[in-house]
């Protein structure tokens, strides 16, 4: 059973596309702003994008497992959603290399980040004989001193 308001094989395909041309709009656009390193803009649209992935997996499926569905469909109709398919999944293969490369960046920043934090930490302190050996000792574990003269 579909989701989709669709009662012929022809509503379905049509529905099919418009919902194959939405979700690749939206990964079009996800794709733009992970380019632009503003990952943070996409926040606006997830929900949709994840309710139309959700429903196009769900009436995919349903399609493979039930190819009649399709059966009748207007030729025209046909090549429009196969068009419409081909486009989506060239936007999902431009989508998941930004997102690589978005990832890649990423890592390598939080990378720099604890390598300076790596540094800093291991700067000597101090002057003198002691100071290199005082710098390289593991400095998370508090010192305490006691004065035994009471």
């Amino acid at each position: 059973m579909s989701t989709l308001a669709a009662d012929t094989p022809d509503a379905l395909a049509r529905e099919l596309t418009r919902l194959t041309e939405r979700l690749t709009g939206l990964l079009q656009r996800e794709t733009q702003l992970f380019e632009a390193r503003r990952p943070l803009e996409t926040e606006s649209f997830q929900g949709e994008k994840s309710r139309l992935a959700t429903l196009y997996r769900r009436e995919i499926a349903a399609v493979k497992s039930d190819p009649s569905r399709l059966e009748g469909a207007d030729a025209g109709t046909k090549s429009a959603l196969k068009a419409a398919t081909e486009r989506f999944t060239e936007a999902l293969a431009a989508n998941g290399r930004a997102v690589d490369a978005l990832r890649l960046l990423t890592e390598g920043v939080v990378k720099a980040v604890a390598d300076e934090a790596a540094k800093q930490r291991d700067t000597l302190s101090g002057y003198g004989p002691g100071a290199a050996s005082a710098a390289r000792k593991d400095t998370r574990a508090p010192s305490i001193a006691v004065n035994r003269s009471a």
